[in-house]
């Protein structure tokens, strides 16, 4: 029963078949394989157009590359306040971008509120050397708490950022998640809805480790092969990580994986709302589920093997967990067995 994280499962048997075949023989290095071009070609039928790819080993190094690419001297990313780049990437953001600074948004459910977004945005529209400038919006899909921007909230969001003239980032660490959530195409949820740079996500969805900075506009990556270079990202042996989005993007299997992944999470959802003992905390949409359980059956659940997280209430919840309860994630992947699932739900 690990529902702990979608890090913590293994690589898809495809996968790791097509890490074994590449491990035979020669291939250039550096990303100048054939097999390396093949993959970023491939990325211009995903996304139907032209785009520009640059593999890297980690989310948090394609969110904080990505941001660097339009870095400026006193730079201010918006982000919502819980987003990754803002809780969980250790600095790694301000970091890369030469101390830029993320200005953190609030909004209900773990996505950016318009309004908020707006306002913080449009506080920076008279110059200040003190204050710096704007710099990115950045969103991410699915959300930390588990939702799903749907595509008139994207628009919605790109109309400031073009109104500001501001790249828009999206964090896809689960964009296989969120796409298949929503039923849209790749580039139905990137570029035409405004989405200028996305950081893809396949190391929570079955790769070893495999992540790609994409860039919708060929010409915004002229920085980047420098910045990859001078941020260590820049592999010898790229062809494993190609190796990974090849088996990975073969008959969409990515897609597929998310699939799987997302109705697990959905079976969770259903089982956890029927007992007396557990709530639903919030609703989702992707491979995340926030559940108000029992503090009992919680710690039961966890005596047989149960891997989770204990959350903290989110800024608009303070008051939503009761004295006897707990606020867990549990978080769904390609590995998660529908057996798995129900012990859970039994044991809770």
């Amino acid at each position: 029963m690990f529902f702990a994280s979608d890090n913590w499962s293994g690589a898809h048997p495809k996968i790791a078949e097509s890490l074994t075949k590449q491990a035979a023989g020669f291939a250039s290095a550096y990303g100048s394989s054939e097999l390396d071009k093949r993959i970023e070609a491939q990325f211009n039928d995903i996304f139907e157009r032209e785009v520009a790819v640059f593999f890297v080993a980690t989310g948090t190094a394609a969110n904080s590359l990505a941001l660097a690419s339009v870095a400026k001297a006193g730079g201010v990313t918006f982000c919502h306040s819980d987003a990754h780049v803002n809780a969980d990437e250790g600095g790694a953001p301000e970091f890369l971008t030469s101390a830029c600074r993320l200005f953190p948004v609030e909004g209900d459910n773990g996505k950016m509120d318009r309004e908020a977004l707006h306002t913080a945005v449009s506080r920076f529209d008279v110059p200040s050397v003190h204050q710096g400038r704007p710099m990115a919006i950045t969103v991410t899909q699915a959300t930390e708490a588990g939702t799903v921007y749907t595509l008139d909230e994207l628009d919605a969001i790109a109309a400031i950022a073009k109104s500001k003239n501001l790249p828009l980032h999206m964090d896809g660490a689960r964009f296989a998640n969120a796409l298949v959530a929503l039923d849209a195409t790749p580039a139905e949820m990137t570029w035409k809805r405004g989405v200028d740079i996305l950081s893809f996500g396949g190391t929570k969805n079955g790769c070893w480790c495999a992540e790609a900075i994409v860039f919708m506009k060929p010409e915004m990556a002229e920085e980047m092969p420098y910045i990859r270079k001078r941020s260590a990202q820049l592999f010898s042996k790229t062809r494993f990580i190609s190796a990974q989005l090849e088996a990975y993007l073969e008959g969409d299997l990515w897609l597929d994986l998310a699939r799987h992944s997302n109705a697990m999470a959905d079976r969770l959802r259903v089982g956890l709302t029927a007992k007396n003992t557990a709530r639903l905390a919030w609703q989702t949409q992707a491979n995340e589920v926030f559940a108000i359980i029992d503090k009992t059956s919680a710690a039961r659940a966890q005596s047989k093997g149960a891997k989770f997280y204990d959350w903290l209430a989110p800024r608009d919840m303070p008051h939503m967990i009761g004295e006897n309860e707990r606020l867990v994630r549990l978080v769904t992947s390609f590995s998660t067995t529908q057996e798995e699932v129900d012990q859970f739900i039994e044991v809770v």
